[in-house]
């Protein structure tokens, strides 16, 4: 079987590279070892919106009264919510298999591994194993849960972000370890449900890679709502011998044992790049990540990588993007190389959080002198209609030149909001130019533009 373009992988990096392959005329097929979309599609990004959605509904449920509401005997069946995001995921999975057959792409089920001479074995299920050909092969195979050799999952008391998402029934307390996007969005749905949690970040601040004034703001958020958070700490070892789990934390003032039902590890991603065949072929790789130029081509002519495998950003939406640019290199259209200080990122708890370009801190030590402009959701209109007061959009600007470093938003929706922000720094656009863009009212949008005014000192309702 011989193809000009052949994906290892069929996740948003995988089946988008195969979709716009096959829309340039190239003979498409994608590689599949479980469900067509990947983690993403199935065990990441969209199921996980689908938990947060129904811990959303509750939450709002149990305070209709602050909107001039009632209703009694509010309750939730854990189950019906797993059951309701599994099925979101199998509905989105089918679409893929549309997708797949409207664009003519084969779809071939096996374990891929790629050989010398462009070619590929795929091990079916049941032990065969066919040869593949291709002009050209892209390895998509994506990444998993790190596991850390003090905090090894059985996937029963020490579990993943994939058996997060669908536990037989509802633990009454749980220590998220780790405050990245996949520790404090798990963290906020189990609360939501009413499960006592405990964060453990090895940090100062929780969500560690966002803007500080970002990162306090989710903390106070947090313990609102009733979430402890442990920050400059760090779970040394655990004990499963007992009925639930006991973790030995190491805080500043010593280690203190906590006790739950399940510790969930959120500490990060190993990527899938084990027997592959990358060593057969001669690929380099570096600190767990394929090596690849500005197009995705490794050192290998014919073999190129993209989404969590190589070195940028572990997020979906930048999987697809390196996709289409690497498909479109290889049609021979012209095509730019992709922008990585212009990426936005999400995180899907409550509140959101939104963020593109340089923070505070960065922009500092990079020698940039700056204006920054902050606007708080609490002196919005539509936000305080809404009952979502919580958070803010904050901006800075290099003072010199106007151009838009960065922009950090906390707040409900916020993740609807960024795009303004990454096509904004996208087309050089200057404060004064946001500055003079009218913003509809009421809206939480225009917390951007009152941000924007704030930097440059002709902020109206603050």
């Amino acid at each position: 079987m011989k193809y000009d373009v052949l994906v290892i992988g069929s996740g948003p990096g995988g089946y988008v590279t195969a979709i716009r392959a096959s829309q340039l005329g190239l003979k498409t097929a994608v590689i599949e070892k479980e469900s067509l979309g990947g983690i993403c599609l199935n065990w990441g990004c969209i199921p996980t919106k689908a938990l947060l959605k129904s811990a959303q509904v509750y939450d709002y449920l149990k305070h209709v009264d602050a909107y001039g509401l009632k209703a009694e005997a509010i309750d939730k069946d854990f189950n019906a919510v797993i059951k309701r995001s599994r099925g979101v995921a199998e509905g989105m999975s089918k679409g893929v298999q549309f997708l797949m057959k409207k664009n003519k792409i084969d779809v071939i089920n096996g374990f891929g591994k790629i050989k010398a001479g462009k070619k590929v074995d795929v091990t079916a299920e049941n032990g065969t194993v066919t040869e593949y050909t291709a002009s050209h092969i892209v390895i998509a195979t994506g990444a998993r849960s790190r596991i850390l050799p003090n905090l090894p999952q059985d996937g029963k008391k020490v579990i993943g972000y994939r058996q997060a998402m669908n536990l037989p029934t509802q633990p009454k307390s749980m220590i998220v370890v780790g405050s990245g996007a996949i520790g404090v969005e798990f963290a906020h749905f189990y609360n939501a449900m009413g499960t006592e949690v405990t964060i453990v970040e090895y940090m100062p601040n929780i969500v560690p890679i966002e803007d500080k004034d970002v990162s306090k703001q989710m903390e106070r958020s947090f313990k609102k709502a009733g979430i402890k958070v442990m920050t400059n700490s760090s779970v040394e070892s655990v004990d499963t011998s007992g009925d639930g789990v006991k973790a030995t934390v190491k805080t500043k003032k010593g280690e203190e044992v906590l006790e739950a039902d399940i510790v969930l590890s959120a500490v990060g991603i190993k990527t899938n790049i084990e027997n592959i065949g990358l060593e057969d072929v001669g690929i380099i790789t570096d600190r767990d990540k394929i090596l690849v130029n500005d197009f995705y081509q490794t050192n290998i002519p014919g073999y190129y990588a993209i989404g969590d495998v190589t070195p940028g950003p572990a997020l979906a939406h930048v999987a697809s993007a390196e996709g289409i640019t690497c498909v479109e290199k290889i049609a021979g259209l012209h095509t730019e190389a992709i922008d990585y200080g212009n990426i936005p990122g999400c995180t899907y708890a409550t509140p959101e959080i939104a963020s593109v370009g340089l923070t505070e801190e960065k922009a500092k030590e990079q020698g940039y002198d700056i204006k920054v402009g902050k606007f708080p959701f609490s002196a919005s209109g539509k936000a305080k209609a809404a009952g979502t007061p919580e958070g803010f959009v904050k901006v800075i600007f290099d003072a010199k030149y106007g151009e838009w470093l960065g922009c950090h938003m906390i707040g409900a929706g916020v993740t609807d909001m960024i795009a303004e922000a990454v096509l904004g720094r996208k087309l050089e656009t200057t404060g004064h130019e946001v500055l003079k863009t009218i913003h509809p009212h009421p809206t939480m949008s225009e917390a951007v533009m009152e941000a924007v005014a704030d930097a440059y000192d002709e902020v109206i309702h603050l």
